[in-house]
């Protein structure tokens, strides 16, 4: 991404305000790393910077994506603007000197932000470039987590390294704590609901996945759902010169965000949604589940305004099928035929379907585990979500059995029972960073208490007396007391 003379200059300055960082406190153990951060996104940063800030220097931040592909701002995402407004809390570590408004007045002008409505995805994208080239935390690229296991006061870590020549290279490392904040995924991934059970992957992808929307020109293309990545595939599809798109909701009608956005969040709401009982954070989520998810008015609008675009509504989906390069879909509307379908249904985060997290799923405590809401509020993907602790950290699912779960923390969508929205998000940085932070170190600070101190790391006082001997007072003494 090109570089602005004036915005790298801005942030040194700033940045050197900060003064040097302070020393690691953390007692030096046996383990590779203090903590682990998976995911080197907006959230995964902040993350690293913070530790480094709050004196935990032993920190790795991993991810497995090749440098300039980190994040989903220039791969999966695919809004023209964020959907947040554009003054929303951001990772600015509380220096507003650093924050999104801050850049773009140095990359264009003062004028040209007091013209956004909202931040445009790929100026995001640019920000967040900016962001990783100051703040200086080491990311590991093509590194990824395949599996975690205990140890006596640690996790150990299977990790794949990709090599130059395609191939992997496994390792293990041990870590004190880790953090999962691997984004929108989370502890699950993209949800495939059964109808599409059965379609081969060259007529099928999630919006989560990676599309190549260039070989759908002039096809015929069907998407299932109606928030907002959905109408985002299908305005890139569109725009990619897809013949006819065709967006399909059980709903009778739209839920459509006015011109604003969604409202400002309640700041008391939200910073105590997690002290709540679990039965009010229960029924404030299924109750939302079942309303569905909202999509901005700037994302209808951009499909609309192509003529080979139609909404379906009231039609849901009872089967699919493929019959050559064709998809025959049976909705409540009739029967019609595509090209191409793209599954615009959200995601799930169930622990049991993530790769690494699959060894020690029985052993993490679910929301389904800890609530039995009443039989109007079940909710199966909701009772399949981890059910975390106030610091973000798993709990195990029988006590006593795997203590060891809680020092695994999940920074990530999942959390989003657990806090009431989805952590990693833009607006949750601000105020979630340094929630986590305070939880790591708490819980590194207290146990590095039930250990003595190893004797190569007591260090013998330091005496500073040839300052000051010269002025130490005696007192004279009589004739006939010498």
């Amino acid at each position: 991404m090109e570089r602005n003379t004036a915005a790298d200059a801005h942030a040194a300055r700033v940045l050197r305000h900060f003064g040097p960082d302070p020393a690691n406190w953390v007692r030096s153990s046996e383990t590779d790393h203090d903590v682990v951060v998976v995911g080197a996104g907006q959230a995964g940063l902040g993350i690293g910077f913070a530790l480094r800030r709050a004196g935990i220097g032993r920190v790795s931040v991993i991810d497995a994506a090749a440098p300039g592909q980190t994040g989903v701002w220039t791969t999966t995402a695919r809004m023209t603007n964020l959907r947040t407004p554009k003054n929303w809390p951001e990772p600015e570590f509380g220096y507003p000197e650093l924050s999104f408004q801050a850049w773009y007045e140095l990359v264009e002008d003062e004028a040209a932000y007091q013209r956004l409505t909202r931040v445009p995805r790929l100026d995001w994208a640019r920000y967040l470039d900016w962001i990783e080239r100051h703040v200086g935390v080491p990311v590991r690229h093509r590194t990824r987590l395949v599996d975690i296991g205990p140890g006596a006061h640690h996790l150990e870590l299977t990790l794949a390294v990709s090599n130059s020549d395609g191939s992997e290279t496994t390792v293990v490392e041990t870590a004190r704590k880790l953090v999962l904040a691997n984004g929108i995924e989370g502890t699950g991934g993209p949800y495939l609901p059964p109808e599409v059970d059965g379609l081969p992957p060259h007529l099928l992808a999630h919006t989560g996945h990676h599309i190549d929307f260039t070989p759908l020109a002039g096809k015929s293309i069907a998407v299932l759902g109606a928030a907002a990545s959905a109408f985002d595939a299908a305005g890139t599809a569109l725009e990619a010169g897809a013949g006819e798109v065709h967006l399909f909701t059980r709903r009778p009608e739209l839920l459509i965000q006015g011109e604003g956005g969604p409202p400002f969040a309640n700041g008391g709401g939200r910073d105590n949604y997690h002290r709540r009982d679990d039965a009010a954070r229960w029924r404030q989520k299924a109750l939302a589940a079942r309303q569905g998810r909202s999509v901005p008015l700037e994302s209808v609008t951009r499909a609309v305004a192509f003529p080979g675009f139609r909404v379906h509504l009231d039609a849901p989906w009872l089967s699919t099928q493929a019959e050559g390069d064709r998809v025959i879909v049976e909705a409540a509307d009739g029967t019609h035929s595509f090209d191409f379908v793209i599954a615009g249904t959200g995601y799930q985060y169930d622990p049991h379907t993530r790769a690494e997290l699959r060894t020690i799923a029985d052993d993490i405590a679910l929301w389904g585990d800890r609530h039995q809401p009443a039989d109007d509020l079940a909710d199966d993907a909701l009772a399949t979500t981890p059910y975390l602790a106030d610091g973000f950290q798993l709990v195990e699912r029988q006590p006593g059995r795997a203590p060891w779960v809680e020092r695994i923390h999940i920074f990530s969508a999942a959390a989003h029972l657990s806090f009431g929205y989805p952590i990693g998000d833009a607006q949750s940085l601000a105020h979630s960073i340094p929630r986590l932070i305070d939880a790591l170190g708490r819980d590194l600070f207290f146990e590095d208490q039930q250990f003595p101190v190893a004797a190569t790391q007591v260090k013998a006082p330091v005496s500073f007396r040839h300052h000051y001997e010269h002025a130490i007072w005696t007192p004279v003494l009589a004739p006939s007391e010498s």
